[in-house]
């Protein structure tokens, strides 16, 4: 029998890689479809998956989601996609999560570089700019010039 401290890790672990694989399938998607499914609702486990790969608190979870923990777990519970805003803020985590990925290669450290503040980005945390658009193209620019060794900005990384 495994010890229910390692079930839980293991399990921890399998949420956090099914994150980072729902981010690159999203990204891979035409906005068309990346808007049908934000009208539709993104499923429920990207509650659990987002929760375990960026080690989130309650109120960091009540932020990106626009919605109480309460909410959430009963959402989950039930099976109900998310609402649109939501859907819409997760779908913006998952491009800017997908685009940093490639760039420092290993889920750890892209997570990392989510939920801490970040000079460059006016020392806000990446994971609070995807709430809105414009933060989310900020968080894209910034890191197309630092891709690009742009030397006029402050480095992301």
């Amino acid at each position: 029998m495994i010890p229910p401290l390692v079930s839980k890790a293991h399990g921890r672990r399998d949420a956090a890689a099914h994150f980072w694989l729902l981010a690159h399938q999203v990204s891979q998607r035409s906005e068309a479809e990346r808007l049908a499914n934000i009208q539709a609702g993104l499923a429920h486990g990207w509650i659990r998956a987002v929760r375990d790969a960026l080690a989130l608190g309650p109120r960091q979870m009540e932020a990106l989601f626009n919605a109480s923990i309460s909410t959430l777990e009963r959402r989950q519970r039930q099976k109900q996609p998310l609402d649109p805003v939501a859907s819409e803020r997760l779908d913006r985590l998952a491009m800017i999560a997908s685009h940093i990925l490639r760039v420092l290669e290993t889920p750890e450290r892209a997570g990392r570089w989510l939920v801490a503040p970040n000079a460059a980005l006016g020392g806000c945390i990446p994971l609070q700019l995807c709430e809105t658009g414009l933060g989310t193209a900020r968080m894209h620019r910034a890191l197309e010039h630092a891709q690009s060794g742009d030397k006029g900005e402050p480095s992301v990384f």
